[in-house]
Parts: structure tokens; C-alpha cells; sequence
């Protein structure tokens, strides 16, 4: 039985990168698509549904930062992105605007795609997921397991990026357990977190805002002052 290759697409101005990540994630099993800037992306997204975006912050026209806010008001795809700065702002701003990882300039290609590898992990549901785990249930929301979406006291449905589904389903699996921030990190990254990384209180805030939440008033993601955060509610598998 075959499988279908990962369709990858890099977006970088650099050809020297372009042409280095297209013949290594080639060479390691996917389909690896260039484009050099925000046009040429938005051309290949005309024809091509990828299973995975790479994009540098760095761009002529159109920036990344821009990029992954248009791809976020329309697709949950996964996305990592690439900064050659060593401010802690731009990774901040990546995630909070819906990227699911993120990868300082230079970089060894292994390193990559080992992210690609656990991005991939986190986004992909295997199909055999039993049925009858599909739906949980917590406070006035369930979570479609299948689907990755949210489902509101009203029945409306709305998609979760692979970031935010994977935070989630840590604390559904953790529900009334005081989780540190680097716990968190490993068991929604597969991997420890950096020192002083603070991505997960970004990534919180970002799942605080899909349950219509705040930091100051949540009643389910508690903060734990000095400990972590909460999920403050138990949890229900459906039938």
C-alpha cells in the first residue's frame, strides 16, 4: 500500500533556501513546493492544497506575519514559520497570529524537519481513531476529535488550528490538574521547552479567546499563580 507523499510548501526570497529545503524534504519522503513571496504563494494555493507551510518572516511585499493572517482567515493549515531575528517579539506575534511552531534563522535542516515531523503528528488525526471517542464534553463546549472543531452550546461548529487542538486535548486529557507551562510545552510539542520560552502563555491566551474567554475572568483555563494553568472542569467522553 503506498502512501501519498506530505505536499510542503517553502516560502523564502532566498533561492540558495529554496532550493536547499526543496531537494532535502524531498529527499526525505515529501513533495516539496517553492514560492518567493506572498503572489507566488497565493498562485500555488489557487491549484495546490498542502498539508504544511514554511514561511520566513522576512519577505519583499507582503511579510509573513502577513501571510499567515490571510491563510488564518481562511484555511487552519498547518504553518511553521521562520525568523533570522532574535527578538522574542516576532516569535510572539507568529503564534498569535495562528502559527503552530516556529524556527530561528540559521537552522539545521534536521532540526526542521523534525518540526515538520511533530507538526505533522499533531495535525494529522489517524483514521483509526475509535468512533466512540470522537466527542468530549467540557463545560458548555464539545470537541469533534475527528473534524478538530469546537462545538458550542448552540451546535455551531468552528475549526481549531493544529497549535490550538493540541493544547486542548492536553488539557482534556489533564482535566482539574495543575499543568506547568514547560509540561505543557513537551506534551503539546513532543519536545522540551526552550529556556525562558513563554510561547505556551501565548498559545493559552490564543485558546481562551476560542472559548470566549479572557485571561482576567476564565473560568475554565485557570491561571495557577506561580504553578501553570488548569483546565477547571471535568470532562465527559460522549457516546
Amino acid at each position: 500500500m503506498t502512501t501519498t507523499p506530505a505536499t510542503l510548501i517553502v516560502v523564502d526570497d532566498d533561492p540558495e533556501i529554496r532550493e536547499l529545503l526543496a531537494d532535502y524534504l524531498g529527499r526525505h519522503g515529501y513533495r516539496a513546493l517553492v514560492a518567493e513571496d506572498a503572489e507566488a504563494l497565493h498562485r500555488l494555493l489557487a491549484r495546490e492544497t498542502p498539508d504544511l507551510l514554511i514561511v520566513d518572516i522576512m519577505l519583499p511585499g507582503d511579510d509573513g506575519f502577513t501571510i499567515c493572517r490571510e491563510v488564518r482567515r481562511t484555511s487552519e493549515v498547518p504553518l511553521i514559520m521562520l525568523t533570522a531575528s532574535a527578538d522574542e517579539t516576532d516569535r510572539i506575534l507568529g503564534l498569535e497570529l495562528g502559527a503552530d511552531d516556529y524556527l530561528g534563522k540559521p537552522f539545521n535542516p534536521r532540526e526542521l524537519l523534525a518540526r515538520i515531523k511533530a507538526v505533522l503528528r499533531r495535525t494529522r488525526t489517524p483514521s483509526s481513531e475509535p468512533e466512540h471517542t470522537r466527542l468530549v464534553a467540557f463545560g458548555n463546549w464539545r470537541l469533534d476529535r475527528v473534524t478538530r472543531e469546537l462545538i458550542d452550546s448552540q451546535g455551531e461548529r468552528s475549526p481549531l488550528s493544529g497549535a490550538d487542538f493540541q493544547l486542548l486535548q492536553v488539557f482534556l486529557e489533564h482535566p482539574e490538574q495543575v499543568l506547568s507551562r514547560d509540561g505543557l510545552y513537551e506534551l503539546s510539542r513532543g519536545r522540551p521547552a526552550p529556556p525562558l520560552d513563554r510561547s505556551i502563555d501565548v498559545h493559552v491566551c490564543r485558546l481562551r479567546q476560542r472559548l470566549g474567554e479572557d485571561a482576567q475572568h476564565s473560568q475554565l483555563i485557570r491561571t495557577v499563580r506561580g504553578a501553570g494553568y488548569v483546565l477547571a472542569t471535568r470532562v465527559d467522553v460522549l457516546p
